[in-house]
């Protein structure tokens, strides 16, 4: 990828993280990186095609942090659990995935509601994936892989983000369990 691009893109998701997309301008973002707005404009035609291409790259993090947390020899529901959760932890550390989350609960702008839902989308079709291969090898009992993936998905998220809203957070090991208790139907083994 082009030095200047990266640049750009890295100044934007500062600016975006302080900010909020709504509240970012390209000129911030120019002036974080150090260049004129004419050459944010060479690569990215708005602000919208820049917030874009970040929720990409980040999807495409999420996917490598994802697929190192799937351990080889480990039970299918410990490849789920290990990718669902450091899927989220990841989402969870990442400041603009925050500021992101925030400014759809907030304002409910179309963009950022938009690039929150395709990093859902990623995510489920890639738990998805993985169900079906677990599937195929016999590992775990047919199913609906997208629609048990978005229920398991939709269940990291309440017990990793709701549920500490109002309560201690719960440990890596205890939502290994009360997954098991949720969906040990559907595993083989």
């Amino acid at each position: 990828m082009d030095p200047k691009k990266l640049l750009i893109m890295e100044s934007a998701k500062k600016s975006f993280s302080l900010f909020g997309y709504k509240g970012t301008t390209m000129d911030q973002i120019a002036k974080i990186a150090g260049v004129g707005k004419a050459t944010i404009y060479t690569f990215f035609a708005n602000k919208e095609e820049l917030l874009h291409e970040i929720i990409q790259s980040l999807i495409t993090e999420m996917k490598t942090v994802a697929q190192k947390a799937i351990v080889e020899g480990a039970t299918p529901f410990e490849k789920l659990h290990g990718a669902l959760y450091g899927i989220l932890v990841f989402r969870k550390e990442h400041e603009l995935l925050i500021q992101l989350a925030h400014e759809v609960q907030q304002y409910g702008s179309q963009v950022t509601i938009e690039a929150m839902a395709s990093i859902e989308t990623e995510v489920v079709q890639f738990i998805s994936e993985h169900m079906e291969r677990a599937i195929h090898n016999g590992t775990m009992k047919s199913c609906d892989p997208k629609m048990t993936a978005f229920i398991l998905f939709k269940l990291y998220v309440a017990l990793v983000f709701d549920w500490e809203k109002q309560n201690e957070p719960l440990s890596d090991e205890r939502i290994l369990s009360l997954l098991q208790e949720y969906f040990g139907n559907f595993m083989n083994s």
